[in-house]
């Protein structure tokens, strides 16, 4: 997530780069044709303006559907901080309070699975973009992805017991499977007498808050923007950015007649172009740097940070003292 007030034009500039050439260069080719006097590369701009109609459209369209995907994982996030929250003062107050072994067990084992889910949704899918040319390069120097940093076998240890930790890693789905050991800790405890009924199902639906709010995250990770759609959007949008410099030729070569520009106004091709076709290209960068919001791009929803501050909350609530540090952007970037 990106923290500043705006992305200043040279990181626009850095992370567009590539495309950015690429787009002077196509501009560039057209114009030293139509120049050197291959005027029939010269085509009409009505045909390609219902093109970029067509673009902007399908381009609009996918920006929307990525604004309501990172939203929808914003939310998602959301319902996990408050639900922590109260997870947390529910289980210290009705299992005998802040120096209660049991709580402390429960309140770490919260944290493993905000460990866990954090780790699962950073994995790489083949439709992701992070390690795209214009990702990778904008990345290098500016921030880094915590899980790619770390060990998921490292970090839950300082949250399970031995038992716990091995049993947690022979299993595929490891967060439901801490959402398993806590329902079955309830269970145990209610049979013993230690929580009565209305808190047991307390506690269980705030569970069941849990596995929903990680269901849905998981849905918005495993389901990408379909295929059908971003396809057509790729192949429109390079139909438009090649045919685009040849549709102004003749406009850019007529607006010098009877002017001291007469013949020169031709050049004006290569900055005009390369300008129409780079807002129509950025702004479909935009929206695909945004459809994945859990793949640890600058625009993803900072999880990393948001389970700290979760796991701060919560050791606060048991009055520790060495409480974890909280996670700072770098760069304006926090993940």
């Amino acid at each position: 997530m990106h923290t500043g007030k705006r992305y200043s034009p040279l990181e626009f500039f850095k992370w567009t780069k590539q495309a950015t050439f690429c787009l002077f260069i196509i501009s560039s080719i057209a114009t030293v044709l139509y120049y050197f006097g291959w005027k029939f590369l010269a085509l009409p701009w009505q045909p390609i303006a219902i093109i970029a109609t067509a673009v902007a459209f399908i381009v609009g369209f996918k920006n929307n559907a990525s604004y309501n995907r990172i939203w929808e994982a914003r939310q998602i996030y959301g319902a996990i901080i408050n639900d922590s929250r109260s997870f947390a003062y529910s289980v210290r107050d009705a299992l005998g309070g802040k120096e209660s072994d049991v709580v402390k067990r429960i309140f770490y084992r919260h944290f493993a699975w905000l460990t866990a889910v954090r780790f699962q949704l950073r994995e790489p899918r083949s439709w992701e973009n992070v390690d795209n040319d214009g990702n990778s390069n904008f990345r290098k120097g500016r921030y880094e992805i915590p899980e790619l940093n770390s060990n998921l076998s490292d970090e839950l240890k300082a949250f399970l017991s031995t038992e716990e930790h091995q049993y947690i890693l022979s299993k595929k789905n490891r967060a439901t499977q801490l959402t398993a050991l806590q329902s079955e800790d309830f269970a145990k405890l209610k049979t013993e007498g230690k929580i009565n009924d209305f808190q047991w199902t307390l506690l269980q639906q705030s569970i069941i808050k849990f596995t929903d709010n990680q269901g849905k995250a998981e849905r918005i990770k495993n389901f990408p923007y379909p295929r059908n759609f971003a396809s057509i959007t790729t192949y429109l949008l390079f139909i438009f950015v090649v045919l685009a410099p040849f549709g102004l030729l003749k406009e850019m070569d007529k607006l010098g007649d009877g002017t001291f520009l007469e013949g020169f106004t031709i050049w004006f091709n290569i900055p005009f172009a390369a300008m129409i076709t780079w807002a129509f290209h950025t702004l479909d960068t935009v929206g695909e740097s945004s459809v994945n919001p859990f793949e640890g791009s600058a625009n993803d929803i900072p999880i990393t940070q948001i389970s700290r501050t979760i796991e701060i909350d919560m050791r606060d609530m048991l009055d520790e003292k060495d409480l974890p540090a909280p996670i700072l952007p770098q760069n304006n970037i926090v993940l």
